[in-house]
């Protein structure tokens, strides 16, 4: 079992800058592909970038590319998302999940894939 714990959202002003984390506990990260996904109100959940076991493989939701960015510390059994140049349509609550593989480059936008869900955190980002 592994629990992960988001942390870092807020209200920012368009424009601003976030850095959110998500902390792991139970097992090392190291055997896990990592995703963060949002959910505004009255929205579906969406996928928003993972990152493969290796850090060497990642993909970003066509939203956040040039703007977002993911990146993981395993000494530190953390994921973190750098989220830049903000917009209101940013804001939604963030979850950061967990995909146990055996390959070190794959990483999923794929929901189904993920095997551990965060609480997730608010992100709020005002005009």
């Amino acid at each position: 079992q592994v629990q992960l714990v988001e942390s870092g959202g807020g209200l920012v002003q368009a424009g601003g800058s976030l850095r959110l984390a998500c902390v792991a506990s139970g097992r090392t990260i190291s055997s896990y592909a990592m995703g963060w996904f949002r959910q505004g109100q009255g929205k579906e959940r969406e996928f928003v970038a993972a990152i493969s076991r290796s850090g060497g493989a990642i993909y970003y939701a066509d939203s956040g590319k040039g703007r977002f960015t993911i990146f993981r510390d395993d000494s530190k059994n953390t994921v973190y998302l750098q989220m830049n140049s903000l917009k209101p349509e940013d804001t939604a609550v963030y979850s950061c999940a967990a995909d146990q593989v055996p390959h070190t480059d794959y990483r999923s936008n794929k929901e189904y894939d993920y095997d551990y869900w965060g609480q997730g955190t608010q992100v709020t980002v005002s005009s």
